[in-house]
């Protein structure tokens, strides 16, 4: 029940699955005596019956997930048709179309549809963010007409780590506001109510964008045709933000006040640039010894910081991130800030002694910056340090996963190439590093007795598996993992290649050239023409004035992995296989259909457009997109094609990327610019990306390791963490070639045959 658990089904204790309306309606009546008025959580997708924690939800019991229209795995319950429909957990009551709600249901319907605005004066114009604490919303007072910030707390939810709910922070913020009142950039707070059961904060609207997003719009590192000029303002900018912040932080500090929760996210930056704090949640009196509850942590203080402290533990943090905002990284290594304070002098011109007080309180002695070496003969020490991060990792004595990694290795399982042990192991061996009989092992067992849930994609299932135990020579257990992936109802799978039919198709067609089994390549060229119908003909070219389409949130996504480009991929090795030109001409419809969710930049550059930001990276941004688009251009000329390639190459040659990872972060460009180059190591470009990897690399266990997912923990799995950073550098620098599963290849030679584009060919 803490502030940023799931709020669908979040406070939920026990699930009780009565066999009929009658059985539900005994359990609830008789329970509902024995519980009425026990204080609890309030279940958002639930009914809840009378005054108690018991709630009603009509959903599934089994566990059944499909992927829907915009390539997201969901849970699924049957409709009255037989079939699969989301088992929407929004946090929402809904009752399905094809239900009747049972009539000792309604009262408590109505009770739950009776709490309404119509008694407060104000209005709900927008949602601004949610959290299991409750929502924020944008409305409109409407005894002044002044619009205001509407905060939400529920009781008995969002806990911190003081143990107070949303309820008593909304609370304590209210006090918070009207103590620190007057001082400029504190919004002013308005009132304080109960809606239902929930406790509302209204306050000023401030029309402002959070820092994190003010440094995105400007930040010079990421845009490759920045120059001294460009970097020159932006640190006047930055410098600017960051006193206007500090003086605020010292006024509330005269009030006695220390404001305990300073990070990018609570920093507001209005068109003019000025900026106001929100949150003031934590907020305590400078004699409180208790730590906040809650905290960001890149911004939080070491254990046993107190009073003041706290704030400017947390400003000597704001010192660097405005600069390289990777803080979250110095709560795993403290060193890192020595790292992002030379990075910060290397790059921008700030004065001495601004770097210093950042360091003095996070990091005052001098500490080895770790380095990467774009150099073929540091290859093997470098391989060697990343090896031994992972070997120290490994815990082969847990069945649910054999290596560290990202969370979903526990929604999807241990075993994928994208966050499971197929992943890393593929990585050891590719790269050179060499075999582990002990790690195989585990592998191979695990293999064998896979539940029968698991899911049969290439990179998040079965088929992976199945290609890591091939590349290792385990070739009876890997046809045996294939024969198990044909048994199931694999043709209803979608098309894309990190679960779906692009990756079956490419690993089939894999296992039908190693084996030559005809009913392979049967099957692959099933999963090919599946993948054409589920693609179509259309384009989708927008109508004129209309809004440029966008990637997720809802939409189709573009990309490698859940994109028409992974798509595309499948078609032209079908093409390659067959000779069949209509194969080809549909990966050119594939790639059109992605282009269409990309956008050119003001600096010429071509990126993945998800309305708030533009995405570069392998999985979900334009580079990967260009994997394939190469592919495609290294058969066929098309002018379209060859523009965006050319636009796209440009997006990996930015000076900083958040994130190390290979899916979405530096690792993922860095194999892209070494596929496409002849010689890698020799490659400039690519020698750049090799060595800003030193930023985000963190030591653990006599070795090297790397941050996964924002950044808040290590990870050793291929998508996210160590094991793919060492698939890229092995791509980069080792003496052969080194490539993503049935994905990338060795650099094209130039001489490529070509097959010329007949008149319309993908429209």
């Amino acid at each position: 029940m803490s502030k940023y658990a799931p709020r669908g089904f979040s406070g939920k204790l026990v699930t009780i699955y009565p066999v009929d309306d009658a059985a539900c309606e005994k359990i609830l009546v008789e329970l509902g005596e024995l519980l009425e008025g026990e204080p609890s959580p309030y279940i958002l997708t639930d009914l809840r019956w009378g005054r108690g924690p018991l709630y009603v939800r009509y959903g599934a019991f089994a566990n059944r997930r499909y992927f829907s229209a915009d390539g997201q795995l969901v849970s699924a319950i049957e409709d009255d048709t037989g079939a699969l429909v989301p088992d929407s957990r929004d946090p929402i009551f809904r009752v399905p179309h094809w239900v009747r709600l049972p009539e000792f249901l309604a009262p408590h319907l109505a009770a739950r549809n009776a709490v309404t605005l119509a008694d407060v004066p104000y209005t709900i114009e927008r949602v601004v963010h949610f959290s299991n604490g409750g929502g924020i919303y944008v409305g409109r007072c409407t005894r002044t007409g002044e619009q205001v910030v509407l905060k939400e707390g529920r009781p008995h939810s969002g806990l911190d780590g003081r143990g107070h709910d949303a309820t008593t922070r909304i609370e304590h913020e209210y006090d918070m506001l009207r103590r620190l009142a007057g001082i400029p950039g504190i919004p002013k707070v308005r009132d304080l109510f109960w809606l239902g059961e929930h406790r509302f904060l209204a306050m000023e609207y401030v029309d402002a964008v959070p820092l994190n997003k003010a440094i995105v719009q400007q930040y010079p590192l990421i845009d490759p045709a920045a120059g001294p000029r460009e970097y020159k303002d932006y640190t006047d900018w930055a410098l600017d933000i960051y006193h206007q912040i500090e003086t605020t932080i010292d006024a509330v500090h005269e009030r006695g006040v220390v404001y305990g929760d300073l990070h990018l996210f609570n920093i507001m930056v209005r068109d003019d640039q000025t900026i106001a704090l929100l949150d003031y949640e934590v907020s305590a009196s400078v004699d409180d010894p208790t730590p906040p509850g809650l905290g960001n942590q890149g911004f939080t203080a070491p254990p046993g910081t107190t009073g003041f402290d706290v704030d400017r533990y947390a400003l000597s943090c704001l010192r660097l991130a405005l600069f390289i905002p990777m803080t979250s990284l110095i709560w795993l290594h403290r060193g890192k800030a020595q790292h992002f304070a030379e990075a910060i002098r290397t790059h921008f011109p700030v004065p001495e002694a601004y770097v210093q007080k950042a360091l003095q309180l996070i990091a005052p002695e001098p500490a080895p910056l770790l380095a990467i070496e774009p150099d073929e003969r540091h290859w093997p020490e470098l391989r060697n340090a990343l090896v031994r991060a992972i070997l120290a990792s490994a815990t082969p004595g847990r069945d649910d996963r054999l290596f560290p990694g990202d969370i979903e290795q526990f929604v999807l399982g241990g075993l994928g190439l994208a966050y499971g042990a197929a992943g890393v192991l593929y990585a050891l061996s590719a790269s050179g590093a060499g075999r582990f009989p002990q790690y195989e092992d585990w592998f191979v067992r695990q293999v064998r007795n896979v539940p029968s849930s698991t899911l049969p994609g290439l990179y998040d299932g079965l088929h992976g598996a199945a290609f890591v135990l091939d590349h290792l020579g385990y070739e009876q257990e890997a046809l045996d993992a294939v024969d198990r992936c044909l048994t199931g109802d694999w043709e209803s799978l979608g098309p894309d290649l990190a679960s779906g039919l692009a990756g079956v198709g490419l690993n089939l067609m894999h296992f039908a050239a190693r084996t030559g089994d005809p009913t392979l390549r049967t099957a692959a060229l099933r999963a090919a023409e599946l993948t054409v119908d589920r693609i179509g003909s259309d384009v989708g070219e927008p109508a004129p004035g209309d809004e440029p389409p966008i990637s997720g949130g809802g939409n189709p996504p573009a990309g490698l992995l859940r994109g028409k480009a992974g798509s595309a991929l499948l078609l032209i090795r079908v093409y390659d296989e067959t000779g069949d030109i209509g194969y080809l001409d549909q990966a050119a419809v594939a790639l059109r259909q992605d282009l269409l969710r990309c956008v050119v930049r003001d600096n010429g550059v071509l990126e993945v457009n998800e309305g708030w930001r533009t995405m570069p990276y392998l999985d979900s941004g334009s580079v990967g997109i260009g994997l394939v688009l190469d592919e495609y251009l290294a058969r066929r000329h098309d002018s379209q094609f060859a523009e965006a390639s050319s636009r796209i190459s440009r997006a990996a040659q930015a000076e900083f990327y958040v994130l190390p990872g290979l899916f979405s972060g530096r690792a993922g460009i860095l194999l892209y610019l070494a596929s496409q180059s002849p010689s890698p190591a020799a490659d400039p470009l690519v020698s750049k990306q090799v060595s800003g990897l030193a930023l985000p690399a963190v030591p653990y266990g006599g070795g090297i390791a790397f941050p996964g997912t924002a950044l808040l923990r290590l990870s050793m799995d291929l998508a996210t963490g160590t094991a793919g950073v060492l698939l890229a550098l092995g791509a980069a620098l080792h003496d052969r070639p080194v490539t993503l599963p049935l994905i990338t290849t060795a650099a094209r030679p130039a001489t490529t045959p070509r097959v010329p584009a007949p008149a319309g060919a993908g429209l």
